[in-house]
């Protein structure tokens, strides 16, 4: 047995039936312990009087009060690590959007019944989610602002455009826990005129649609969900799909993705890593990489061959970082040539452009 403590959780889901089976998922490891469940947000706040779980694993649509509700009720008065847990097929922008907007940590897919393969598959980045979570930082809830922000809030525009490459330059980015919120405010500081940029972020299938759409309406750039044979341009980003790795290939002088299935890599489909080592093989010395906030090390390696074959790099600092992970491990390998607070990476990258 383990010398630290269990991970203390509590689940609130209206189905008894999903309660069980993440509470089995959970206590396969001894690194957690279910301290309490509820069947709706009125009877886990009376629960909460007297407990503090390290995460709430929380449903969307229950009766009395619905989870997004309760998470904007829970963040302004007392915020936890949540982990929003949906079975909608189609979680719209709506909910999607207001669960990360109201300080949600991730989101995580109810656990189905299926081949054994998708069951242990689905306990592993359960478990690791929910880890995760725990090591996060949540703050209490600030009113949002619905101002669109551009590039000239970080770096004043220059007199003289980008120069053109004979080869042009391509940025890839891998994020994980506290990802979706980091994603948001580095891209929303980029140009249209900001090379293309091909985005891992560890998120279940089907929830990367709505996410690459909420980004979309916050950027200059373009963004879309990547499907295989979409090509990487300027004031081009490309998300992969939940479901799939992606990789960056490079034909008839253009960059395009390809999209693959296959096992989980460094506990992760998509996986950063696969993304980062087809830019090293691919872009080499043309590719920027950029590795925000996220527990474990996916990213680390691929990160290491990408500044072997002469990329650079950029990782997010500590301070900054939800969960300082994925960032750290990179820096430990050895693979980055720059640690920059989010806030300043927009400038930074928008320096390197500049002068290369």
């Amino acid at each position: 047995m383990s010398d630290s403590l269990p991970i203390k959780v509590m689940l609130i889901d209206d189905s008894a039936v999903v309660r069980n089976m993440l509470a089995d998922i959970l206590t396969e490891s001894e690194e957690f312990e279910v301290i309490a469940t509820a069947s709706d947000p009125i009877i886990a706040a009376s629960k909460l009087k007297s407990l503090i779980p390290d995460v709430i694993i929380l449903d969307v649509e229950m009766p009395r009060m619905d989870g997004i509700t309760f998470l904007k009720k829970l963040m302004k008065q007392h915020p936890l690590p949540v982990v929003i847990c949906s079975s909608l097929a189609s979680p719209g922008s709506t909910v999607f959007s207001k669960a990360m907007e109201y300080g949600a940590i991730d989101v995580i897919t109810k656990p189905q019944s299926g081949t054994k393969d998708f069951i242990r598959e689905s306990g592993i980045q359960i478990r690791d989610t929910i880890k995760a979570a725990s090591l996060a930082k949540p703050q209490k809830l600030r009113k949002p602002t619905q101002k669109k922000l551009t590039a000239d809030a970080i770096l004043p525009p220059g007199k003289q455009p980008l120069p053109n490459l004979k080869t042009d330059k391509v940025i890839v980015v891998g994020a994980s826990t506290g990802g979706t919120e980091a994603l948001r405010l580095f891209l929303q500081h980029l140009p249209t005129s900001t090379p293309g940029i091909a985005i891992v972020q560890h998120m279940p299938e089907k929830f990367t649609t709505s996410f690459a759409q909420r980004l979309d309406s916050l950027c200059e750039m373009r963004v879309k969900e990547a499907a295989t044979g979409d090509e990487l341009t300027r004031g081009q980003i490309l998300l992969a799909p939940g479901h799939s790795h992606m990789l960056l290939k490079r034909g008839s002088g253009k960059y395009y993705v390809e999209l693959k299935e296959g096992p989980l890599v460094s506990r992760h489909r998509p996986s950063v890593d696969v993304l980062f080592r087809s830019a090293a093989r691919y872009a080499g010395a043309n590719a920027i990489g950029v590795l925000l906030t996220g527990m474990g090390a996916d990213g680390a390696k691929g990160m290491l061959e990408m500044k072997e074959a002469g990329a650079y790099n950029f990782a997010q600092d500590e301070a900054s970082s939800v969960v300082f992970g994925m960032p750290k491990e990179a820096i430990k390998l050895g693979g980055v040539d720059k640690i920059v607070a989010l806030q300043h990476m927009p400038r930074e990258l928008l320096k390197l452009l500049a002068v290369d």
